[in-house]
């Protein structure tokens, strides 16, 4: 029985093209985003892959990126779990900001500081520490006990919420993590062995 993981980073938003810090804030995908997303359907469609049921966030640039993965690969309408706690990191303060913005108001290596290190949370928000704490629980009760009951899961989140369970998925360490850069729309499929460890990764670049 082969246990099948899917994570792919939502496509650009509309924020990301205008290089603001988005976090739990709500844009949807630019047009860029959307040809991403379909992209990334197309890709999975080409390999074969359908899917069992999906997980995306309770953001509507995951969602949508989820469904038009879903409807390229002649799956609209599967079954699919929102969740909080597959959301962007919370950047606190700093959403709604563009980055120069920010750099200006607190300073490059302060803003360097919140946005590279692995515990230091902006103002009002959450470091990737804080975001593994949610996102980690979830997909060891939720998303993973799916897949080692032999189907094929997708999850469709945010930069962030997968830097941290792929630093759990891939044994990472802080430094390791921190380097770690997810493009939009970029689909991640893992066969995982039945001790749910990595047997084989493939980028769909």
């Amino acid at each position: 029985m082969t246990a099948m993981l899917v994570l792919c980073r939502h496509g650009q938003s509309d924020w990301n093209l205008k290089n603001l810090f988005t976090g739990w804030r709500d844009p949807d995908l630019s047009e860029k985003g959307v040809a991403e997303a379909r992209e990334a359907g197309k890709r999975l469609a080409a390999l074969g892959l359908t899917f069992d049921i999906a997980f995306t966030s309770a953001l509507v640039r995951a969602q949508h990126t989820c469904r038009l993965i879903l409807e390229e690969v002649g799956q609209p309408g599967l079954e699919t779990i929102r969740d909080q706690a597959l959301n962007e990191r919370d950047y606190g303060d700093l959403s709604g900001l563009n980055k120069d913005e920010a750099r200006a108001r607190f300073g490059e290596e302060q803003v360097l500081i919140w946005r590279r290190s692995y515990d230091v949370p902006p103002p009002g928000g959450e470091s990737l520490k804080d975001t593994a704490a949610r996102v980690l629980p979830y997909y060891v009760h939720r998303v993973l006990p799916q897949a080692m009951a032999g189907r094929t899961v997708l999850v469709a989140a945010h930069g962030n919420s997968l830097r941290a369970l792929i630093m759990a998925m891939e044994g990472l360490t802080k430094e390791q993590i921190l380097k770690r850069e997810l493009d939009t729309g970029v689909p991640i499929v893992y066969r995982l062995n039945p001790d749910t460890t990595i047997a084989e990764k493939q980028e769909l670049k």
